[in-house]
C-alpha cells in the first residue's frame, strides 16, 4: 500500500558508515509512494555515491550551496519549501552538534535551519560518542526544539564495539515516517487500549487462556499513536513488541487487567477494549501442581469483572469502544453487545478470520448505523477506526 502517496521527503545523508543504509531507505520510501529528494554533505558523499542515490530516487542529488540548477540561486530555500518532512539519516555527532547550535555552513545544515516542515533525525555513531555528555546535551536541545528522534539502536558497531549508537534499520525509519505523517485526528487525547489474551491459573503450571495474538490491539495502539494520542497499552502475554511510543503495562489475569484499567481510566479520554478477556476464572486455583489421579477433576468457576461495562458505567466515563469477535451472526450479536455494555461504538468481526491473521475486516456499529471496512491489514483497519472515533467525538 502506498501510504506516502503525494508526500515529498528530503533525505539528508551525512558522513558516517551507516550512510550505506540510505540506499535501502530511499528504496523503501519510493516503494511507499514518496517523492524523495537527497541532499548530501561532502563527507556523506565519501561513503556512498551520489549517483547511487540519484538512480534510486529518480531525482538529482544536491551537495552544494552554490548549485546553479536551483532557481534563484537559493537551494537552501527552494529545496525545502514544498517538503512534508526532512529526514537526516545518518545524523552524525558533528551534524547533531551543528543543528543544536543553529550553525548553517553547508547546504544540508542550512536547509534544516530554514525549513518549514518536520525535521527527523536518525543518529549513528560510536557508542562513546553517543554517550558523551556533549552529545546528550545536544540531543536534549533538539528534542526541546521539536526535532523528532528515531533511534539509535543497540548492537555491534563498525568499530567492533557493542552498545547504543547504531542507526535504526531503514524499515523502522520508513515506518516511523508513515506514522508521523498520519493525520493527527486525536492530538493530545489520552487513550487506553487493552490487548491480547488473559490467563486464569488452574494450578502452579496450568491455566485457561485463549488464542488471541494481540495483533489487532497492538495495531489499534499504533494507529492511536499515529493519530497524535498519548497511548497506554495494557496487554496480556503476546509475542509482539509494543509500539515504541506507547506506555506499556503487562498483565496476566482478567483481574490484573481490570485493576490496571481502573487505575488509569480517570486520566483517559478514550478507552478501546480490544483484549480477549476471560469471562470466568477458577474459583480455587491450586498453589501447587495438581497430580494425576484416578478421580475425575472438578473445577468450579467464578465470573471475572466486566471491564468494559465497568468503565462505561462510570460517572465521568471516557469515550468507550468495544470489540466483538463472533463465530456467527456477527452484526446481530455485536449490536446486542453495544446496547448491553452501554457504549457508543463497537467493532465486530468473525473470530475465524481474525485470529492470528495480519489482515482483518471490521464492521463498525454505532447509534447512527453500520459501516463495513473492506478487508485490509489490521493497521489500516485500526487507522480507519481512529477516523471513525474522531468523527463521533466531534459530533458530541
Amino acid at each position: 500500500m502506498n501510504e506516502l502517496n503525494g508526500k515529498r521527503i528530503l533525505l539528508g545523508v551525512t558522513g558516517g558508515i551507516a550512510a550505506y543504509k540510505a540506499a535501502e531507505l530511499v528504496r523503501l520510501l519510493k516503494k511507499n509512494g514518496a517523492d524523495v529528494r537527497v541532499v548530501m554533505t561532502d563527507s556523506g558523499a565519501q561513503f556512498v555515491s551520489p549517483v547511487t542515490l540519484q538512480a534510486l530516487s529518480g531525482n538529482p542529488v544536491h551537495t552544494s550551496m552554490w548549485d546553479q540548477s536551483i532557481p534563484n540561486g537559493m537551494p537552501h530555500i527552494e529545496l525545502s519549501r514544498d517538503c512534508d518532512l526532512i529526514l537526516v539519516a545518518p545524523a552524525t555527532a558533528d551534524f547533531i552538534a551543528k543543528l543544536a547550535a543553529g550553525r548553517a555552513n553547508d547546504l544540508l545544515s542550512t536547509l534544516c535551519l530554514a525549513r518549514d516542515c518536520v525535521l527527523m533525525i536518525a543518529p549513528a555513531m560510536n557508542r562513546q560518542m553517543w554517550e558523551n555528555p556533549s552529545t546528550q546535551r545536544n540531543i536534549k536541545t533538539l528534542l526541546a526544539d521539536g526535532v523528532h528522534l528515531v533511534g539509535p539502536e543497540s548492537g555491534e558497531q563498525a568499530c567492533g564495539e557493542v552498545g547504543v549508537g547504531r542507526m535504526s534499520e531503514p524499515s523502522l525509519i520508513a515506518n516511523e515516517i508513515v506514522s508521523w505523517l498520519q493525520p493527527k485526528l486525536l492530538q493530545n487525547k489520552n487513550v487506553i487500549v487493552t490487548a491480547g489474551p488473559t490467563y486464569e491459573a488452574i494450578d502452579a503450571v496450568r491455566g485457561i487462556t485463549n488464542a488471541s495474538s494481540g495483533k489487532m490491539g497492538y495495531a489499534v495502539a499504533q494507529a492511536a499513536i499515529d493519530a497524535g494520542a498519548n497511548v497506554t497499552l495494557i496487554s496480556g502475554k503476546t509475542n509482539l513488541n509494543p509500539p515504541a511510543r506507547a506506555r506499556f503495562i503487562s498483565i496476566i489475569s482478567a483481574q490484573d487487567m481490570f485493576d490496571a484499567v481502573i487505575n488509569e481510566v480517570d486520566h483517559s479520554d478514550i478507552f478501546i477494549s480490544v483484549a480477549a478477556v476471560a469471562d470466568f476464572k477458577v474459583r480455587n486455583p491450586s498453589e501447587h501442581k495438581i497430580k494425576k489421579s484416578q478421580q475425575k477433576l472438578s473445577i468450579e468457576f467464578d465470573e471475572t469483572p466486566d471491564i468494559l461495562k465497568s468503565v462505561a458505567s462510570r460517572k465521568n466515563r471516557p469515550f468507550c469502544v468495544g470489540f466483538a469477535a463472533e463465530s456467527q451472526n456477527v452484526e446481530e450479536y455485536a449490536r446486542k453487545k453495544r446496547i448491553e455494555k452501554g457504549i457508543p461504538l463497537i467493532a465486530a468481526n468473525l473470530v475465524t478470520d481474525a485470529l492470528n491473521s495480519d489482515d482483518n475486516s471490521l464492521v463498525l456499529i454505532d447509534e447512527h448505523g453500520t459501516k463495513t471496512l473492506a478487508s485490509s491489514s489490521k493497521l489500516e483497519q485500526a487507522r480507519q477506526l481512529m477516523m471513525h472515533i474522531s468523527g463521533l467525538i466531534n459530533k458530541q
